[in-house]
């Protein structure tokens, strides 16, 4: 049993651990808002690490792989939503506000330290990816609240503003920027464990708060286990369909073995590290539960690190 444990991502342990804590202890009151402030500042702090671990002269010389960057962006802002959308017809037998978080997986950026991993393992083009991810991560500040009101507008329940794009810009893009700025001094720690240790801890705290709103607004007892079988056949079948889509259409384009590798990877990822966060600031104050909303996202990150971590195996041992 021990032997196993210790093969679980802990990633899983953690969220599985917030999870049963927010159930048993959810974050009510005076608690919970100083909870929140809480995760707001740790997410900040992510950001600001993510920006002292990139290299500004790297970031500079990987933009003249523009076809590369153009080609993710437009798997991850542009093939996934029209696959979130073509998914529609499920509502006629899940709950309207289990698709809208299918739905909004598909509008959110691509991971950063994962998809960068997997193209090292897979021995792709790994400055590619470094900035591909972090490019994805920063449009999408603009562009995941855009899709949001675009396609989850009114009709769906929904009210974002525009004030969304000024928080989220200070939660995350103030600190990425600063990050940069301070990299001379803070790099060192931010490309070792503290980036990872950060990275887990702000993903476990917006799980509790949301799962612990959840609990007092007492929305759980309306998901049945099928639903939540359902989720992880659905997210295998969408992470191998974008895995094999962003290889076909890569290739068939022209793009070499790295590129092709550095493509699936980072195109074919959605990260829970951004999601949760933007999920956080544009639902605050809708009428749909948060929790409900990042369920989805949070089963598909788990099922696509598993995937890409067996497809990443694979590929090293062709090469």
């Amino acid at each position: 049993m021990t032997s196993r444990l210790k093969k679980i991502d802990p990633l899983i342990l953690l969220i599985v651990s917030a999870v049963i804590v927010a159930i048993i202890f959810p974050a009510r009151g005076g608690f919970a808002a100083v909870f929140d402030s809480l995760t707001n500042i740790v997410i900040a702090l992510l950001f600001f690490l993510y920006g002292a671990r990139l290299s500004t002269a790297e970031a500079l010389a990987g933009l003249k792989n523009w076809r590369l960057h153009l080609t993710i962006l437009a798997f991850t802002f542009v093939a996934y939503p029209l696959l979130g959308l073509a998914l529609r017809p499920l509502t006629a037998f899940i709950s309207q506000d289990m698709y809208l978080g299918i739905l909004f997986l598909t509008l959110v950026p691509s991971t950063v330290q994962s998809s960068v991993a997997f193209t090292s393992v897979a021995k792709g083009n790994v400055a590619g990816a470094i900035v591909s991810a972090s490019a994805s991560n920063l449009v999408g500040v603009v562009l995941t609240p855009l899709l949001v009101m675009a396609l989850m507008g009114a009709g769906d329940g929904i009210s974002v503003d525009g004030g969304v794009f000024l928080e989220i810009s200070l939660l995350l893009l103030a600190p990425f920027v600063l990050g940069q700025l301070t990299r001379r001094w803070v790099k060192d720690f931010a490309a070792n464990k503290g980036t990872k240790i950060v990275d887990r801890g702000s993903i476990t705290m917006v799980v509790y708060g949301a799962f612990s709103k959840g609990v007092v607004d007492g929305i759980w007892g309306s998901i049945k286990i099928w639903e939540l079988v359902f989720l992880v056949a659905l997210s295998i079948a969408m992470v191998a369909f974008m895995l094999w889509l962003t290889r076909i259409i890569s290739s068939h384009i022209g793009f070499g073995r790295e590129d092709v590798i550095a493509i699936e990877f980072c195109g074919s990822k959605k990260s829970l590290a951004t999601g949760l966060p933007m999920a956080s600031v544009i639902f605050a104050a809708g009428g749909t539960s948060l929790g409900l909303l990042i369920l989805p996202l949070m089963i598909y990150h788990q099922v696509q690190l598993m995937i890409c971590s067996w497809l990443a195996a694979r590929y090293a041992g062709q090469s």
